[in-house]
């Protein structure tokens, strides 16, 4: 596996629309590593436990998952969307998150947390990355313009 690394962090936590993000703080080149999501590794069983209250887990195989949740995971300041920047993918039992192309500086770090997440947490209607975000505005119904719709009834005659 030919994977870049940097060496120091090439990111920040800050704002973002969906609450804390992870934005970059110099140029990330494409397919590059850029963080290991880390946390403690439980079992599927465990998992199950406490599903829908923290939701940093990710499923490594069908006999283990990843929990995320502790605040020194970096990686759980990614967030999600539906036309990335970056892709994750496992190794050995560890999550990496690489870049899928040239990231620039103040740009969001984003990666697709997966369909079953996705409909489970997010939902079609609620998320906020900008593909969606224009696909909503395209589909809404376009407001009627007041003056259009003056211009269109006919005039009252006034009785003098």
């Amino acid at each position: 596996m030919s994977v870049k690394r940097l060496s120091s962090q090439p990111f920040r936590i800050g704002r973002s629309k969906t609450g804390l993000g992870m934005f970059a703080t110099q140029r990330i080149p494409k397919n590059t590593r850029i963080f290991e999501y880390t946390g403690r590794i439980i079992t599927n069983e465990a998992a199950e436990k406490i599903r829908g209250k923290p939701r940093y887990l990710y499923d490594l195989n069908k006999k283990f998952t990843l929990d995320g949740s502790p605040r020194s995971n970096l990686g759980r300041y990614a967030n999600h969307s539906c036309r990335p920047n970056a892709v994750d993918y496992s190794y050995r039992s560890r999550v990496y998150v690489k870049s899928l192309r040239v990231i620039e500086p103040g740009e969001e770090i984003t990666y697709d947390y997966g369909k079953t997440y996705f409909d489970a947490f997010i939902g079609k209607e609620n998320c906020l990355c900008p593909k969606c975000v224009a696909r909503r505005e395209r589909e809404a119904p376009k407001p009627v313009k007041r003056a259009a719709a003056a211009a269109k009834r006919p005039e009252k005659k006034s009785r003098r």
